[in-house]
């Protein structure tokens, strides 16, 4: 079959158009792509090669000093990679990977970035042209497949369109609400030469899509009057303040009005945990007084959140008290979920600062205090129960410690579940883009390609996965990515031998009946040796801090592995359908 796609290969190469005397200047539509990507300052891509982009990996090959590319192990890890790479540089991912399968693979981390803003172009192999709608070996209708979950794409069948295709596919990845871009590649497309002479203009708007970016004026006004007017004003900001590079002007604002502020889970790390006025995150399993006090401020300012369903609760009875303020670069999210007295339609970073003349100086501590009160509740219920020293091993002890011993400035990606959770409380952030999830669609298997690619776009920092056993073995292929990249990932498995919050939520809400929730595990570390990886495994709290030691100490990939309390329940709680004020200590 090999040398049946080589010849067929030759053949369209035989076959491609080629303008008269301009053999040197005019590129093949593989080649085009592959200046595209340099002139959209691309240094990284992320992928798998196939037979319907093999004419794209060969024109790579001549690129390779100038594109870097990691050979992942499954296209989903490709997808992964890139969100990493993306969310912790700013930068867009990119992917390239093959038709059919190779494109279905990645449809998870495409509808994962799309509901988490996250950057993408993703280059997708297809069938020749002519072959299009026959059911030719290997191919999909990606076009079809992905249009539900990106926010663009479009299947590129003859190489002149290459520049201008590519061009927006970058322009709308990253503008206004970022968001995964498809690129269908049709493989005669990749092959035939351009007619004309390679030319490339970068998009910097366009007439079908222009999201606006500054705020209308009275918009702006209208919100600062109801801020100036607050007595018990609360802010809360999500992964828009990160995603718009507003992280000092968040500050700012908050320190000139002095209004306590919290955070959604993916809004994590854009301000410092120890800032007075930062009261934590919420939402269904954040903290106690965020949670609660919701219901009590006058007025709420939202900014780069969507009142996601694992926020509110029972949106209906959601802050219904208060009057909102919605900070948002996407009119469609405004009064999706809730009533806004106050919208503002633009980005957060132009928003912040078209509000801070506008807003008084204000002092809030008896409001403040208010909150401070429910922490200690909050504290001797379940703080002190999390980090007790008795029986097991508590994940949160795991976290708190990696926390102290990093300063709080580690980069942390977390995979789906109760490790999650704790990781989210425990850890002190103390630096922007510092934790890296899967929040709106909850893809387990995210952690170990997310962190490699953090690693990637993030050299310098200490990148450090936090990893349930479950989630550990959806991805853990990836392992040999790692491994062959000598990058310096940590990697941590917080084992409990169970799909711990499902567990949690079976012996909370049916009974204690545990359907399919118990795990056999294989021996972590072995298979970790196995790829070139070492590792150790700490079942001992007295061997945990000097564990925890040689994992930050390493200067190659490194797999700790935590045997923890297996039936441990993560509170905070606030149970699905109900409000914030229904929220569970235990």
């Amino acid at each position: 079959m090999g040398n049946l796609l080589e010849i067929e290969l030759k053949q369209e190469a035989a076959s491609a158009p080629i303008a008269k005397n301009e053999e040197k200047t005019i590129l093949s539509g593989a080649q085009a792509m592959m200046e595209c990507l340099l002139a959209e300052g691309v240094d990284n891509i992320f992928g798998y090669p196939g037979g319907a982009i093999m004419p794209t990996y060969d024109a790579l090959y001549d690129y390779m000093d100038r594109l870097h590319h990691t050979l992942v192990r499954h296209e989903q890890g490709a997808g992964h990679a890139a969100q990493g790479y993306a969310r912790v540089s700013g930068r867009t991912g990119v992917c390239l990977v093959t038709s059919g399968p190779g494109g279905t693979n990645m449809v998870t981390p495409i509808a994962d970035a799309i509901i988490d803003c996250t950057p993408m172009v993703c280059i997708v192999g297809q069938v020749k042209s002519t072959l299009l709608g026959t059911d030719a070996f290997q191919e999909t209708d990606m076009i079809g497949v992905t249009t539900p979950v990106c926010k663009w794409n479009y299947q590129i069948t003859d190489p002149d369109e290459v520049p201008e295709v590519m061009a927006k596919a970058f322009f709308i990845a990253k503008s206004g609400k970022p968001g995964p871009v498809v690129i269908d590649f049709a493989r005669d497309a990749q092959v035939a030469k351009m007619t004309k002479p390679f030319s490339y203009k970068k998009i910097e708007k366009m007439v079908s899509y222009n999201p606006r970016v500054v705020p209308k004026q009275e918009q702006i006004e209208r919100a600062a009057e109801l801020i100036n007017k607050a007595k018990r004003p609360y802010v809360l900001f999500g992964h828009g303040v990160l995603i718009a590079d507003a992280v000092q002007e968040l500050i700012e604002f908050i320190e000139k009005t002095d209004m306590p502020c919290a955070s959604t889970l993916l809004g994590l790390s854009a301000m410092p945990n120890n800032h007075p006025n930062y009261m934590g995150w919420l939402g269904m399993h954040g903290m106690y007084s965020p949670n609660v006090m919701t219901d009590e401020c006058d007025v709420l300012i939202a900014i780069g959140m969507r009142f996601d369903d694992r926020v509110t609760g029972d949106a209906t009875k959601f802050a219904k008290q208060a009057k909102i303020i919605h900070i948002e670069i996407d009119p469609s999210e405004v009064e999706k979920i809730k009533k806004t007295e106050a919208p503002v339609i633009g980005d957060a970073k132009e928003a912040l600062k078209m509000l801070l003349p506008l807003v008084k100086k204000g002092d809030f501590t008896g409001w403040k205090n208010e909150f401070r009160k429910l922490d200690a509740k909050e504290y001797e219920k379940v703080t002190l129960r999390d980090l007790s020293q008795e029986g097991k091993i508590k994940m949160a002890e795991v976290v708190a410690l990696l926390s102290d011993k990093t300063n709080g400035e580690a980069c942390i990606v977390v995979d789906v579940g109760q490790h999650q959770m704790v990781t989210a409380r425990y850890y002190q952030f103390r630096k922007p883009n510092s934790y890296i999830a899967s929040g709106g669609l909850g893809t387990m298997g995210f952690a170990i390609p997310a962190s490699f690619g953090a690693k990637v776009g993030a050299p310098d920092r200490e990148v450090v996965g936090v990893i349930g056993d479950g989630c550990f073995q959806m991805t853990i292929q990836e392992l040999g990515t790692i491994a062959q990249s000598g990058l310096a990932v940590k990697m941590i498995i917080l084992n409990n031998n169970f799909l711990g919050m499902v567990r949690q939520w079976q012996q909370l809400f049916f009974d204690n009946r545990y359907s399919f929730v118990e795990l056999q595990n294989p021996d972590f570390i072995t298979i970790a040796k196995g790829f070139g990886i070492a590792g150790h495994t700490c079942s001992d709290r007295e061997n945990l801090s000097d564990s925890l030691d040689t994992l930050l100490a390493s200067k190659k990939a490194y797999l700790l592995e935590v045997i923890v309390e297996k039936e441990e329940n993560v509170f905070p709680m606030v149970p699905a359908g109900t409000s914030v004020s229904e929220i569970r200590l235990e």
